[in-house]
């Protein structure tokens, strides 16, 4: 039977620098002696000794847009699987909302967009933002009905 004190114990204490010299931590608190380091308030992480800071060497690069589209990107073959698995009805026209419904693609996504890998073989109809060339071949190809909100 276990009891309180034959608990190991499982909080350990703060080490208090600078309380004298029986601490093991006296004196100087583990901070050496002397020198810049030693001293409160003082920060040099990127001092390079008066060169010219490294971040500061380096080119700036990149952008990141504050406009975030969230645009939902579909395959032609997850919608197959997803008609043959019965979760979408061949005879509804695909939507984002529809999509959204049946927790397909995130409820977060703003936009659609069918990307052409694999292959489709019902004949839908589809309203969508965005379609790539391969998928809009393989779509007309196959006779499905296509209306492009936005074309970019």
């Amino acid at each position: 039977m276990t009891t309180l004190q034959s608990i190991k114990k499982i909080k350990t204490n703060k080490i208090r620098v600078g309380r004298g010299i029986g601490s093991g931590k006296g004196k100087t608190s583990g901070r050496g002696v002397k020198g810049q380091k030693s001293r409160s308030g003082v920060a040099i992480k990127s001092f390079e000794g008066g060169q010219m800071p490294l971040f500061r060497r380096l080119p700036k690069r990149g952008f990141k847009s504050f406009k975030d589209n969230k645009i939902a990107k579909i395959n032609l073959d997850q919608i197959q699987l997803m008609i043959n698995n019965k979760k979408i009805n061949p005879m509804e026209k695909i939507n984002l909302t529809l999509l959204q419904k049946n927790k397909i693609v995130s409820k977060n996504s703003k936009k659609l967009k069918i990307l052409g890998s694999g292959e489709l073989k019902e004949k839908i109809d589809f309203e969508t933002d965005y379609i790539s060339k391969n998928a809009k071949i393989k779509m007309e190809k196959i006779g499905c009905g296509i209306i492009v909100k936005q074309e970019n």
